[in-house]
């Protein structure tokens, strides 16, 4: 949870440093019931290691018109240069790239896999939930992160995700969250 909280602690400084600049530019933040939908979630997923769980998951982003293929080997190749800090808490991954390595709009996909699979974090493996995130933008999409933060900094609710088993139940338990968040 440590890393989580230090996960959360950053998004909620760059929020609050991007915002300003945001607001007055004049561009509209993304917020995370913006980027939440029951077509961007599946569950039951098989894969056979980390990597293929990454790719099923950059390919969902693909089918909703979230990324461009290339972003698929973009999200991988951070993950094996950055190591597997993407396990943000204990069974979940947030896998990613850059918004200029094929990112189209923001968005995020959840998907739920059959059986769990080790990312090499000793601390929150094995992950048995990958939230995958585009950002077409450095800026827009931080709001969004930092109620992702905000979300998963509950136990209740990472508990409540990590048992969930159909679309719905994934999507209530963030609808729900999100009612909580007062951002």
């Amino acid at each position: 949870m440590k890393l989580l909280y230090l996960f959360k602690r950053f998004i909620r400084l760059l929020y609050e440093k991007i915002l300003v600049g945001i607001i007055l530019q004049g561009k509209k933040t993304i917020t995370l019931r913006d980027m939440i939908s029951r077509d961007a979630i599946n569950v039951g997923v098989d894969a056979s290691d980390w990597e293929d769980a990454v790719r099923k998951a950059g390919e969902l982003l693909v089918k909703i018109g979230a990324a461009e293929p290339r972003y698929i080997d973009a999200m991988i190749k951070t993950v094996k240069e950055m190591g597997p800090y993407i396990v943000i808490t204990k069974g979940i991954a947030f896998p990613h790239g850059r918004p200029d390595e094929g990112a189209i709009r923001p968005a995020i996909v959840i998907i739920k896999l059959r059986k769990p699979i080790n990312f090499g974090n000793p601390d929150n493996d094995p992950v048995k939930l990958l939230i995958a995130f585009t950002a077409s933008d450095d800026n827009s999409h931080v709001k969004a992160i930092s109620q992702l933060a905000e979300v998963l900094m509950n136990e209740k609710n990472v508990e409540a995700l990590l048992r969930a088993n159909t679309v719905d139940e994934i999507y209530q338990v963030f609808t729900a969250a999100l009612n909580n968040i007062n951002n």
